[in-house]
């Protein structure tokens, strides 16, 4: 019989390695863990605000029951629907005595994104656009009573960008703020590739209509970054303008970096928020850190913006477990198809790499992934050893 040289051996080996891969994926065992996601700005039935841990539950193979995996449409929120149709099935609906049914039934709640939808966005079939006359959105009274029961029950809570900002009302933030040691600052930006709104589609129109009502004209061309409050005031750095750097960065610490698995510094063009917070309660993994030139540094200092702040804030604790991620993290370009191959993340990121500055792929990859990985099975083995204990 003629051997088969070492040559051809590994090529036919790498040319079934998605074979092995998905193998392995499908039997490695799977292990329940019930999550209660909200989401409320869903678009489109992709559901991009929350598609991320859905890529990580199926990945890592939790499931709702023993047997079902999770599914795009495992959420509350806002449901669309054909014909420019739309359900609403969010948590308001719910009493009182059937929220603690879900506290008591649900390890973990995952809150992404109050932000909602608007009708001329819904209408029109437009991003983030414009906002006028809100469809549905807002953290709830009924939200934060989930939260506080699933805390007074000491299990994890995950949230992220906009969950508290508007047009959440000023009660319930307070209350969110006070149960969890944050505060929002009033501010939100995101970096554009282009603030020249002839050539950018995605930058809202309710922002460039702001800041004209405020200077007169929207003068900005080049790439840069724009942060907006809660009073629609607007300010925009262009880069070499203002910036030494167009893009804002995530630097993280000694502990994210080696627990946690997060890059040194890598950068992130997206939405983000800019928080306070009480540091006896959480600590910082990461910040957001804008670098500016003197022009840009005297520009945010004019209107009270931070060139540093939070971006991954932690609690961990025989008390509860928490964690904030100040930007819209879980919103990544990644297919769900993925996560059906076991070992993906070691081999995803040498062929599927960012292109330019406002592409996220890598930062999926190498803040995400990690990062989420490290949570989700650090809080399944608590479980899985309380339940042991019982």
């Amino acid at each position: 019989m003629k051997k088969i040289s070492t040559a051809r051996a590994i090529f036919y080996f790498l040319l079934l390695s998605p074979v092995w891969m998905w193998l392995a994926w499908f039997f490695t065992p799977k292990k329940k863990m019930v999550v209660a996601i909200v989401d409320k700005t869903v678009l489109t039935k992709e559901a991009q605000e929350h598609s991320s841990l859905t890529w990580m539950l199926k990945h890592l193979r939790f499931t709702k029951t023993s047997s079902k995996v999770y599914n795009i449409e495992d959420y509350f929120g806002f449901f669309p629907q054909a014909d420019q149709k739309y359900q609403v099935k969010g948590l308001e609906r719910f009493t009182n005595s059937q929220l603690d049914q879900l506290s008591n039934d649900a390890d973990m709640a995952f809150f992404t994104d109050t932000y909602g939808i608007y009708r001329e966005e819904w209408f029109a079939g437009k991003s983030q656009t414009e906002r006028s006359g809100i469809l549905y959105g807002g953290m709830s009274d009924q939200d934060l009573y989930l939260l506080r029961k699933m805390k007074s029950q000491h299990k994890l809570i995950m949230t992220e960008f906009n969950v508290i900002n508007s047009p959440t009302g000023t009660g319930v933030r307070r209350g969110f703020e006070n149960e969890f040691g944050v505060k929002w600052t009033g501010w939100i930006g995101r970096y554009f590739a282009k603030l020249d709104t002839t050539n950018n589609a995605e930058i809202p129109k309710w922002l460039v209509r702001s800041y004209v009502k405020q200077r007169g004209a929207w003068p900005f061309r080049k790439p840069g970054i724009a942060f907006v409050n809660e009073n629609d005031q607007v300010v925009v750095l262009e880069n070499e303008k203002h910036l030494e750097t167009e893009v804002p960065f995530m630097v993280c610490n000694q502990e994210g970096q080696d627990y946690y698995g997060l890059p040194e510094s890598i950068k992130y063009p997206y939405w983000f928020d800019i928080l306070q917070f009480d540091p006896k309660i959480n600590r910082a993994l990461a910040f957001h850190e804008i670098y500016t030139n003197t022009e840009g540094h005297n520009e945010l200092k004019r209107h009270g913006i931070p060139n540093r702040f939070p971006a991954i804030l932690i609690h961990r604790d025989k008390d509860y477990e928490f964690t904030y991620f100040a930007g819209d993290f879980s919103d990544n370009p990644v297919g769900l198809f993925a996560s059906h191959f076991k070992w993906i993340e070691y081999t995803a990121p040498w062929f599927v790499q960012d292109q330019s500055v406002s592409e996220r792929n890598d930062f999926f990859w190498e803040v995400y992934e990690p990062m989420t990985t490290r949570v989700l099975k650090d809080y399944y083995e608590k479980v899985e050893a309380l339940h042991k204990e019982k």
